[in-house]
């Protein structure tokens, strides 16, 4: 009798503990959502044998335009993932969203044999796409989008070439800004066909 409050107190006191750890692990980060798109074992010939370990790829997202993904190896699952977590928190970029729901303009991605393509869709269609794009799409906060893969179907490609795709999408802003202009000025050519006139003149 006498160790069971000494057990019961040791126990609250580990949990007392990762609890105090976990929201300071997460931060800023602690709305990012986290999914694991493809886990796989590999193993290295060493003298004496063959040591096992395991390869996590990650993909962590905001759900309001910044995605990241990460690739993490250990001798234990939730090691590798944490690692993958890790780096894919380090390697977020922001997408510009349009109305925060869909992408501003179609786009295509390219890394070694994984080729991709993305068009933006209209209010309610939702993500339309697979595998490894559709986590990234759904943690990036796409809710609109159509996504088809045309070349090879690894995971690391098609999420490299997905972010490939990604990292060019540019919103009304930035090109107004790079050329100096108002964004009104642009959706007004873009709306009325007015850019025909302009491209015949230079």
């Amino acid at each position: 009798m006498a160790h069971q409050p000494q057990r019961g107190g040791g126990g609250n006191d580990r949990n007392r503990r990762d609890n105090r750890n976990g929201p300071q692990a997460d931060g800023p980060d602690s709305d990012i959502v986290e999914k694991l798109v493809h886990i796989n074992r590999v193993a290295a010939t060493v003298k004496g044998g063959r040591r096992f370990s395991f390869a996590a790829l990650m993909v962590v997202g905001d759900g309001k335009g910044r995605v990241g993904f990460g690739h993490g190896k250990a001798r234990e699952v939730p090691e590798a993932i944490r690692k993958a977590t890790e780096e894919a928190k380090k390697t977020m970029i922001r997408v510009p969203l349009r109305e925060n729901r869909t992408l501003h303009h179609d786009g295509n991605g390219r890394w070694g044999a994984g080729k991709i393509m993305m068009r933006a869709a209209p209010p309610g269609t939702g993500v339309i796409a697979g595998g490894p794009m559709r986590a990234v799409l759904e943690t990036l906060g796409v809710q609109d989008v159509v996504g088809k893969s045309t070349g090879s179907s690894n995971p690391y490609n098609m999420i490299r070439a997905t972010f490939e795709a990604l990292k060019v999408q540019s919103s009304p802003r930035q090109v107004a800004s790079k050329r100096g202009k108002k964004v009104a000025d642009l959706m007004g050519r873009r709306n009325d066909g007015a850019s025909t006139p302009e491209a015949v003149e230079s």
